[in-house]
């Protein structure tokens, strides 16, 4: 490590994300789904005539954060936007904590980036640990939080890996936290649940949402905060300039003005996750967990998990690693197709 580096990142790792283009993509929670063609036609006749490629993006989009604020229901001061959520978070992290100022929490498992990126800006992190079932302890959040010096909580919901919401009890808990609470609802519109409407009565309350999920844009790193406009105007100042290529922009008001046709492939995912569902649950080698999103959490009894995994990646079918299981993103009816035939040549009848 040389002198003039931070020492503690030494020990970090950089974020990697396998590739193997043959197999069915099933590991980072996207829609299968491109985008049709014609609405990339669109974006590509956007790009060619009201894109001038040698200025930068528009800094702050209002036309997009009163298309978003139409979407959530909310007022357009109420809306930040970012460079896919990491960005976001990252903001969050630097908004509350930086300068030796308090601790990050989340409840573990969850989505990596918390505890990453309050890493890489030398915050400290606390992981509470969720249930068996991984469900949040409420009295165990609340004394972690209380005992820690905690700025900032963030809480996937629907979390990731395990796909399941938060409890009433914890979601009227939170409410009297004396910290920044972030619900991450990057699955919302698969789970069709928000607390969108406690935004008005919790001024501590922070929603992240995203365009990489049931929007299809993952390509272009969308990512938005719902809050109060008094901490959006905070997220404003610490984000970077120019955050949001210009394409992303369009590609974002694009995606909500025809909200109607990207979203109407998720009832075919929800059925599509009750199919492998039904499949999954007759293996007794297999724990299956209940879940709200586009995805599924499975835990083998007896097989190493890393082993499965790279079982049905040499099969065909890549799914990702997590918690001591396996996360596995529904895809196309095709794609599960095999993904059941990879499953059911792994595990024979007689471990069933």
């Amino acid at each position: 490590m040389q002198p003039y580096l931070r020492p503690d990142l030494d020990r970090l790792q950089a974020y990697h994300a396998p590739h193997f283009p043959e197999a069915d993509k099933l590991d980072a929670n996207e829609l299968p789904h491109d985008l049709p063609e014609w609405l990339k036609n669109k974006l590509a006749f956007l790009l060619e005539q009201g894109v001038r490629t040698n200025r930068y993006p528009e800094g702050d989009p209002l036309a997009l954060k009163a298309a978003i604020a139409e979407y959530c229901g909310v007022t357009s001061e109420m809306v930040c936007v970012g460079n896919g959520s990491d960005e976001l978070i990252r903001s969050l992290i630097t908004a509350t904590c930086l300068g030796g100022r308090g601790t990050v929490a989340s409840a573990e498992p969850t989505f990596s980036m918390y505890r990453i990126l309050a890493e890489t800006l030398a915050v400290p992190y606390i992981g509470v640990a969720r249930t068996a079932n991984y469900g949040v302890d409420a009295d165990v959040l609340e004394a972690a939080v209380g005992a820690n010096g905690v700025r900032v909580l963030f809480l996937a919901n629907p979390n990731s890996p395990t796909g399941n919401l938060l409890s009433d009890e914890i979601i009227e808990r939170l409410g009297s936290l004396p910290v920044l609470v972030v619900l991450d609802e990057a699955y919302y519109e698969f789970s069709r649940f928000s607390a969108v409407p406690l935004l008005w009565e919790r001024p501590n309350l922070v929603i992240l949402r995203t365009f990489s999920k049931a929007f299809r844009l993952a390509n272009f790193r969308v990512g938005y905060a719902l809050a109060n406009p008094e901490i959006a105007a905070v997220l404003e100042k610490v984000r970077l300039p120019y955050n949001l290529p210009g394409l992303s922009q369009l590609a974002a008001f694009a995606a909500l003005e025809h909200r109607d046709v990207l979203l109407a492939a998720i009832p075919e995912i929800l059925a599509e996750r009750r199919r492998i569902e039904r499949f999954l649950a007759d293996f007794e080698q297999l724990e299956l967990f209940p879940s709200d999103a586009n995805f599924l959490f499975v835990r083998p009894r007896i097989a190493d998990p890393e082993a499965v995994r790279v079982a049905l990646a040499g099969r065909g079918s890549l799914v990702r690693g997590a918690a001591g299981g396996l996360r596995v993103t529904v895809g196309t009816p095709e794609q599960n197709d095999r993904l059941i035939a990879n499953v059911a040549a792994l595990f024979t009848p007689e471990m069933r």
